[in-house]
């Protein structure tokens, strides 16, 4: 008998196996239709083999299906991506065909000659239409701008039979990239990066590199003159650039469409369902050359991948941590080594992760010291609060509303970054000190001034904000406290009445049309004050901004975690990197109640290495990553019993081992959120120990029940 192992999206670590109909060839990688109890379930053949004497009764496979087949390396890479993170095998290999329960996009309407047939009655717009159709098919509105006229005179050319219409399959049409369409002037430094990145790629195998350049230095420009190399030697290769953030996914895809003459395909949330069937059938057809996308574009099926561009890698953006938990970068570097593919990861700040491969030789080094033209790094400077600190109830100190004044009589731009959402942090009540959270939640809510309303950030829960407490009842007594992003531009335009101020923030611009529209008004010089979180830190092109000040600087430093310093000195390195980035100077401050903080220091110095070099050795010291590894456990149940008794259970059955510990289980940080009771536990191992060996054994040991959540997550970066 002839058996297939089927991965299925269940909760299951590993394949479910079924009889292959004699009439039936399937391979690995074929999408089939499986029962499994009542119902069809779509799964991807891992397996097929051969068994004799088997008492097993199988069901059978029920259809196979007509949809593409997943490449080899695609369905590898899903395999080895689920055995890493533990996840289910089915549920991620099920991540690699998301792109095809989208409905097909409606059939096209279009319209062709009939034969020779003339209208009735000869006009001069009908001719039109008929010189501009002339032996094409094309749809009526194509047709009507084409000829010049209105679809009217198309639709009475159809209704007298001279044109017939019909429908076809819409199909999406992705023009080939043209290297030679518009290439970059690159400095030597860019030059020599991109030509390495170029003829790696050119020659295949696993290659690694890390683009290191300063904020301003040309990275784009650099791995798309290596992509355009590439393309030029292999027009069949397939190119995919990852971004951490939809906002930064228009402007690259515009920076693309100028260089190649073709626009790229866009793969993100952001992309209606059927426009993502035609992007995964064109992928996996080979007919599209370059993807732009968020961390879940690393699922398509690519033929022939040959070149990974994980942009802005250090951000923690590309770490998934809802469903199937797992880190976009280090996949990107996996699947990049399963295909034989150069992946690059760009960054101005890269992670100690990163920085620690290159360091090893695990990655080739390729460094940008000099940012692109005439532009030169920012001034910074830091502001002792202690010493001017502000005044009551504002935010901003003395030398940073001089600042903010003297930039706007010289006509230029500035930008306060403050990575604080809405008005403010904290609600509370000054008759019994009540703090508001959500329902069934400890997170605190935040006060939105623009909507009227409070809003939980952790489970997007609102409410119109009260007038009493709910807590003792008193009346008028919930205060504000603590400044985000819309207090701070309160307080600018109370300040800089005349001067024309935003806010930019996932709240004020919700979707990537938004975004696009505020960061076209800033780079075009419409907006002279921009307010914003970390949403404008990272990868824009303000050419007009010489200004740039950081309202609360220690924001990132406290309570803290293992990578509290590290990223507090990435977000703080971008957001100043966004001043002076054309013929200007630019300068920064950070406002501080801590200037002697090393992080602070390392930044008004402008001494990445420093920085680096002691928070490695206080990593090293602690066998923390990237000298260690780390996973956590987080359990969360709406049954305190049984969320106590599955921790206990689990903290009993800890198999031994040399150079691995164990730390609790303790209550979360946020120890209730949406009703849900939660532990984690967190496991420190040397960085040669199997950890993923190590939780397999030990959590085959314990059965969680059906009421307890248990998440895995390797090399956790939230410790909430």
């Amino acid at each position: 008998m002839k058996v297939a192992s089927v991965l299925v999206p269940l909760p299951v670590q590993e394949a479910f196996d079924y009889a292959v109909p004699d009439d039936m060839d399937v391979t690995r990688g074929d999408q089939v239709d499986v029962p499994l109890g009542p119902r069809l379930i779509r799964g991807i053949v891992a397996e097929v083999f051969e068994t004799t004497g088997s008492n097993r009764k199988l069901k059978s496979i029920e259809r196979l299906s007509d949809d593409p087949r997943l490449p080899e390396g695609t369905l590898a890479f899903v395999e080895w991506a689920a055995r890493w993170t533990l996840n289910p095998p089915g549920e991620m290999a099920s991540r690699a065909i998301r792109g095809l329960r989208a409905p097909r996009p409606r059939p096209e309407r279009r319209v062709r000659r009939v034969g020779m047939r003339q209208p009735q009655r000869i006009t001069a717009p009908r001719t039109a239409v008929l010189e501009a159709l002339k032996d094409r098919a094309m749809t009526p509105a194509d047709l009507a701008r084409a000829a010049e006229v209105s679809t009217g005179v198309v639709k009475g050319l159809v209704d007298e039979g001279v044109l017939e219409a019909f429908e076809v399959e819409a199909v999406a049409a992705f023009d080939p990239p043209l290297p030679d369409h518009a290439p970059s002037h690159l400095n030597p430094d860019q030059a020599a990066s991109s030509h390495a990145m170029a003829e790696a790629a050119k020659a295949g195998g696993f290659a690694p590199f890390l683009l290191d350049g300063i904020t301003g230095s040309g990275k784009t420009e650099t791995y798309l003159e290596a992509a355009a190399e590439l393309l030029k030697a292999r027009p069949d290769a397939q190119i995919l650039i990852l971004l951490p953030e939809i906002a930064l996914t228009q402007a690259l895809i515009e920076r693309i469409t100028k260089r190649f003459g073709a626009a790229p395909a866009e793969w993100h949330s952001g992309v209606t369902p059927p426009r993502r069937r035609q992007v995964w059938e064109a992928v996996a057809a080979g007919r599209c050359n370059i993807v732009v996308g968020a961390r879940s574009a690393l699922f398509l099926p690519y033929r022939n991948l040959s070149l990974i561009v994980v942009d802005e890698e250090h951000d923690g953006s590309y770490k998934q941590e809802e469903g199937l938990v797992y880190h976009g970068r280090d996949l990107a570097v996996a699947r990049a080594r399963i295909e034989n593919a150069t992946v690059v990861l760009a960054s101005a700040t890269p992670s100690l992760e990163t920085l620690w491969n290159a360091q090893q030789g695990r990655y080739r080094w390729l460094k940008l010291r000099t940012r692109h033209g005439v532009a030169v790094l920012p001034d910074i400077s830091l502001v002792d609060l202690r010493q001017c600190p502000p005044d009551p109830q504002t935010w901003l100190s003395q030398p940073l509303r001089e600042e903010i004044g003297a930039n706007l009589e010289r006509g230029e731009q500035s930008l306060l970054f403050l990575n604080r959402r809405g008005y403010a942090p904290v609600v509370l009540c000054r008759a019994c000190g009540h703090r508001l959270t959500a329902p069934d939640t400890d997170s605190w809510l935040v006060e939105h001034r623009y909507t009227g309303r409070l809003v939980c950030h952790l489970t997007g829960f609102s409410m119109p904000k009260p007038k009493a407490c709910p807590s003792c009842g008193a009346e008028d007594t919930l205060v504000s406290v603590g400044p985000g992003v819309e207090r701070v531009e309160e307080e600018v335009r109370q300040l800089f009445p005349e001067a024309r101020t935003a806010v930019f923030s996932s709240d004020t611009v919700p979707d990537g049309q938004a975004a696009r529209e505020l960061i076209q008004s800033m780079a075009e010089g419409e907006i002279d004050i921009l307010v914003a979180t970390q949403a404008a830190a990272k990868g824009h092109n303000f050419p007009h901004l010489t200004l740039v000040g950081v309202v609360d600087a220690d924001l990132g430093l406290r309570g803290g975690d293992l990578r509290a310093a590290e990223r507090t000195y990435q977000l703080l390195a971008q957001a100043t990197g966004r001043a002076g980035r054309a013929d200007k100077p630019g300068r920064a401050l950070l406002q501080t109640w801590t200037p002697e903080h090393p992080v602070l220091e390392a930044l008004a110095a402008n001494d990445r290495d420093a920085f680096v070099e002691a928070e490695m050795a206080e990593r090293d010291i602690a066998v923390m990553p990237p000298y260690g590894r780390l996973a956590a456990l987080i359990l969360s149940s709406e049954n305190a019993m049984a969320l106590e008794k599955t921790a206990r259970d689990l903290a009993e059955t800890i198999p031994n081992a040399e150079r691995l510990e164990v730390y609790g289980p303790a209550d979360a940080p946020l120890a209730l959120v949406r009703g849900r009771r939660r532990k984690r536990m967190l496991v420190r191992a040397d960085r040669d120990v199997n950890m993923q060996a190590f939780l397999r054994a030990w959590l085959s040991r314990v059965k969680v029940p059906a009421s307890v959540r248990l998440t895995v997550d390797i090399d956790p970066y939230s410790f909430l």
